[in-house]
This record gives C-alpha cells, structure tokens and sequence, in this order.
C-alpha cells in the first residue's frame, strides 16, 4: 500500500514517535559518515540522499515513496552496486552492500520489528569501520554511537523517556559489559589467519621510499607528517650519527634513476664486533616487505630474512602493523666482494665526460688510495658553494653533471647519487643507500617515532679489508641534517614546530608535551590491544603460568564467572532507596499484624486494610489510622518529610497489636 510505506508506528506512544525516529536516524548517520573515506562517492552519496529522504518523513509521512518506488530505489542501489567494479565478496563490496541496505530499509520502517532489523543492520555496519582503522580515537567513537544504538533499543522495550534515561541505562550496560568484554579479549584463543588470503583486496597507494631513486624523490617526503614506525630501545639509544635506518639499495643507474639490482648472495655472514643495540620495531602498515633496522642487524625473528644488500625482508603481510624484535652491531665488516657485487657496483650508464673525469683526476680519485679520494670528494662538497635544500631546481638533463656543475643546491638524493657516480668513475664499487635517519624521542613512552620526512639516501663504498662502509656526502655539507639532537624541532615535518612562530613558549610547550602523551597512548594502543595476535598472548600468559590451550580455557571461565558473580551481587543487592524504606516499615506494621490472625489480601487497598484491622482492634484504632495516613502521605504524597519517615518508623515501632 503506497499511502502507508512512512506510516508512523503505531506499537509505541504516539507523542514519542518523532523522537524515536530522530534518535535512531542521527545516530545511524555517525555510524555510516566515517565511511566516507571508505566507500566510493557514489555509494555514500545514494546512502546520504535516502537518510535525508527518510529524516523529511518524520515530519511529512506523505512524502515517503511506496512500495513501488522502494522496489525501483533497490534495483539503482543494485545497479550502483555493480558499477562500482568491487566484486561480490571482501571487505569493500560487504560494506558498500551493508551501507546501501541499511538506507533502504529506512524508508520501510512500520511496525517495530523493523526498528531492530535497522538497529541490528547499523551494529554491522559500525563493526565494519574496524576493517578500515583501529585507532583507539576510532573504537572511541563507534563505543558511543553504539551505545547510542543500543539507548534506542533501551527505549523500545520499556517506558523509559527517550534521552536521559534510556541513555543512562545503555551507558550502565556498556560499562557492564566491558569486563567480561576485556576477559574474553585477553584469554579467548587466538586464532592464526591463514597464510594465504580467499578474498584479496586492493591496498590503497601508501607515500613512502620507492624501490627506486631519482633526484627530488626523497625530498618529496620532507614535509610528510606520515608515521614510518616506532622504535623502543631495552638499553641506551645510540647516537644520531649512528641512526640509520636501512631500505632498499641500489645499484643500478641510467644516469636519472637508481634501481636495485640482482644481487649474487654475499660471499658471507658480517662480521660484528662491540656493543649491540637491541631494540623493538613496531612497523605500521606499507606496501613493501620492507623492515627498517640499524646497520648491522644480526639478531630477528624467524618471518624476517637479510636479503644480500643487508636489508631486512619480512614474509608476512606487509599492510597490517608488525612487531619485530632485532638486535643490530654499529661495527661490523662484511668481507670480501664477490664478482656480481662488483660488476653492479661500478656500473656505469656510459661514458663520463670529460668534466667529470677533469673532476675525479682533480680530486686525486685515480691517482690515490680510496680512502684519500673520498675524504678529497667530502671536502669539496664542504668548502665549495654547495648547498642543501628541500627545493632543489629542477634538473632534467644530466642531473649529476648539472647539480655538480651548475646548481649546486640539492637534496641528500642529488649528494648520494653524485657522490656514488664519482666513485665509480674512479673505479672504486660504491652504491646508493636509501632508509630513514634520525627520529624523534617520545619522552613519555620513551621510544623514537620515525616518520616520512625522517627518509634519507647515503653511500656505501667497498674497501679492502674492511668490506661496505657507509659514507654520508650530506653530513658533509648539512651535518645539522644528521647530527641534530633528538626533539630539536622540525621546522616543518612535525606540524606544530609551525605554530611556535604563532604561540607564545609555554603554550607551545604544552601543546608538544600533549603530543607526546597522546603519542605514548597511541603506541600502547597499537602494541597491546591491535597487535595482541596468538603470538603475544601465549608471552603475555606464559607469565601469569597459563601455558596451554586447557589452562586458558579453565581461567577464561573462571574469571567470567567471577566476574558474573560480582555484577550479580551489585544488580541484586540495591540499597533501599527512600520509597523502599516507608514500604519496609509499613511490612513491619503488617507482621505484627499477622500475628493477630490479620491478613492483607492480594489487592487489598491499605484505607481497606486499615479498616478492616480497626474492626478487629478498636483498642488501637488511633494509632492504626496515624500509620496508614502517614504511609499513604509518604508513599503518594508531594509534601513527605524525612521527619515524616521518623514519626512513621517510631509510630511502628511503638505499636503492639
């Protein structure tokens, strides 16, 4: 019937129907609008135009489309659906079919069975936002919106007035939950994800180092606020100078870009001599299988391998946040080189010219030892007028020969590729290093936050007897860049060093330290409750003595049983509240009244009562009347007194029957 797909419901108060529907579609436009960075355009758009449709009808019921329409409005979400290209099954297509369900069944709400069909429908859509982001401000925000839901459903199944009340009754249910929530979280196994993945989805594209390197490239990054990973030491953390941070490495250039090349495998395991720093990576999630560790790593876990350019490569699934635990050696020699790491490192893309070579032979780079070449080069970068900037001009010709020659302004990209390419006109094996250096020291959490703008390329050259040696061209001409100590502000990566020309000091100050802190809760976040997998729960209870799967199972009951006991007791045992005090001393009244062989009958009025116990008792029939006027004035009346409650209690008391 047409004129009745927006009948107003008709199960509950009339005077509230309006409410309802406001309560439940605002609170189901919260749980759908974080999507909007999920879903296609499209599909939000069509959501967002049948809630508006559906919140017109709370107050123009006349407008609501019929059946045929809705049929008609099914079939566009269908097709938009499929034009969508997003498939039938995974992650995205659930969610788009969710999202479109719910806005159409909102425009058949008639009868209360479907108020819990859309409540149930919006619970799956809030659980879904989970897929996208587990920020604890994200489980923040779908904890309210859902106790918001489960208010609506507060309201439905009692009298209780919409707002404050069916709110206060959600939020003691959500809060009652929460321990039995959190018992399960902790104790419930874990189960392993299978290796392989039955529905794939689409990563979306992630800023970050490239497997490749081109001048401009990295400073591309020198603004990016993005987090790369987090890093938290067991002992002292090192010196900046020896904060790098190492990716992929290239060997391989067309005279423009740097790519990796095949390596052979190293001739052999690095050699490692004095301290060792042994550290926690908490990676966020990436594109590449790439793990980031100091120079040289020596000691990970088993999914992690050290692939022949001494970069660390994981097998697992790079898009989800990983833990890692490495131990790496700052002094180390890796031996010899093998013949497929010497024809890489000194590959040329052809001839170098002539003021190239006039360059090289300047610097005493074919003439002299390795070792003297070098120190000629990073002099030359330090006492010519070399410059470093985030802006380099552009350099489509020739890029090495006219930042050498002509520009002399660049990034550490431009200073790694020009310091490796010379290098290897002077025949000596060298490559190009791109990673992180540096980072910021959390004071709260104590751990180091590396983020994109933390990106940086370096140089490794090979020298007999001492294997790869790592040499840094930028330190030589910004040793600020490397050498700054930890919190010393970003003048632009780190977002709020901006507003230090804005805010006087103290406020500056604290709107650093509030960072900080809110950065320390996000690491514990990510570490304990997201990344909380099989494996950390069997370290986490091995140290309570629970070591098996029985062991677990035996605690998880018992604590839920204690923890159901406990909620039992304080739901059953209520403190008397006023009302129940003046009922509790009028039941007194009536047992001493038992005694006498006087009853009150089940719907028996208590002037009734009175009367009939009067008969029975004219001795008393003074006191009688006082009891029953004060309970009826304290138990219906608007003008009761404590001392009311007094005089009723010592009027029972007295009273002998």
């Amino acid at each position: 019937m047409p004129g009745s797909a927006g009948a107003v419901l008709t199960i509950m108060k009339p005077e509230l129907d309006k409410n309802i529907l406001i309560f439940l579609l605002s609170s189901i436009g919260l749980i759908v609008f974080p999507h909007v960075y999920h879903i296609p355009a499209a599909i939000f758009g069509f959501f967002s135009l049948l809630l508006s449709w559906r919140f017109i009808g709370v107050w123009k019921p006349n407008w609501l489309p019929g059946k045929w329409v809705i049929l008609l409005l099914a079939v566009s979400g269908i097709g938009l659906l499929y034009s969508q290209h997003q498939g039938l099954f995974g992650r995205d297509a659930g969610t788009n079919l969710f999202i479109t369900a719910l806005g159409l069944k909102l425009l058949e709400i008639k009868t209360e069975r479907d108020l819990y069909l859309i409540n149930y429908l919006a619970f799956i859509v809030a659980a879904s936002q989970f897929l996208y982001e587990q920020s604890i401000l994200m489980a923040a925000y779908i904890l309210l919106v859902c106790c918001v839901l489960l208010a609506t459903l507060v309201y439905i199944n009692s009298s209780k007035a919409l707002t404050r009340a069916a709110v206060k009754t959600a939020l003691i249910i959500t809060v009652q939950a929460l321990p039995i929530a959190v018992a399960l979280f902790v104790l419930f196994p874990r189960i392993e994800a299978p290796k392989w993945k039955l529905f794939n989805e689409p990563h979306s594209a992630k800023t970050g180092l490239s497997d490749s390197m081109e001048p401009g490239s990295i400073s591309d990054l020198g603004e990016s606020f993005e987090l790369v990973f987090r890093v938290k030491f067991a002992g002292p953390i090192p010196p900046p100078q020896q904060r790098y941070w190492r990716g992929p490495v290239l060997s391989y250039t067309d005279g423009k870009r740097w790519t990796q090349a095949v390596f052979q495998k190293p001739s052999g395991k690095p050699a490692v001599t004095g301290m060792s720093y042994q550290y926690t990576l908490l990676m966020e999630p990436q594109d590449k299988n790439w793990v980031f560790a100091l120079d040289m790593p020596q000691e990970f876990p088993a999914p992690l391998t050290l692939n022949a350019g001494y970069q660390l490569i994981t097998s697992d699934s790079p898009d989800k946040r990983a833990e890692y635990k490495v131990t790496s050696y700052p002094e180390y020699n890796t031996g010899p080189i093998n013949p497929g790491e010497y024809k890489s490192a000194t590959q040329l893309p052809g001839e170098p010219s002539d003021k190239i070579k006039q360059l090289v032979g300047q610097l005493h780079g074919f003439d002299s030892a390795p070792d003297n070449f070098i120190n000629q080069l990073l002099n030359h970068f330090r006492e010519e007028d070399f410059h470093y900037t985030l802006t380099p001009p552009v350099m489509e010709e020739s890029p090495i020969e006219s930042f050498l020659f002509k520009t002399r302004h660049g990034f550490c990209s431009h200073y790694a590729s020009a310091f490796v390419y010379l290098m290897r006109v002077a025949h000596i094996p060298a490559r190009v290093v791109t990673g992180y250096q540096g980072g910021e020291l959390n004071k709260v959490g104590d751990f180091l936050e590396i983020r994109q703008a933390d990106a940086h390329a370096w140089a490794e050259v090979w020298l007999e007897n001492r294997g790869w040696v790592r040499f840094d061209p930028t330190a030589a001409i910004a040793p600020e860049r490397i050498e700054r100590e930890i919190n010393l502000d970003r003048q632009t990566a780190y977002g709020i060093t901006a507003a230090n020309d804005y805010l006087p000091r103290p406020a500056y100050n604290w709107l650093k330290q509030a960072r900080q802190l809110w950065g320390n809760v996000d690491y514990n976040w990510q570490r304990w409750v997201i990344n909380y997998d099989h494996k950390s729960q069997s370290n986490f209870l091995s140290s309570f003595g629970i070591n098996d799967l029985k062991a677990m199972i035996y605690w998880m009951i018992a604590v839920i049983a204690s923890i159901t006991a406990v909620l039992c007791w304080f739901l059953l045992y209520q403190k008397p509240k006023a009302a129940d005090k003046v009922l509790l001393a009028y039941n007194r009244f009536c047992k001493k009244l038992a005694k006498h062989g006087l009853f009150r009958d089940t719907g028996e009025g208590v002037k009734d009562f009175s009367e009939r116990v009067k008969i029975r008792l004219p001795g008393q029939t003074e006191q009688i009347d006082q009891i029953t006027s004060l309970f009826i004035k304290l138990r219906y009346g608007r003008t009761a007194s404590s001392e009311d409650l007094q005089q009723l209690k010592t009027l029972v008391g007295l009273f002998k029957g």
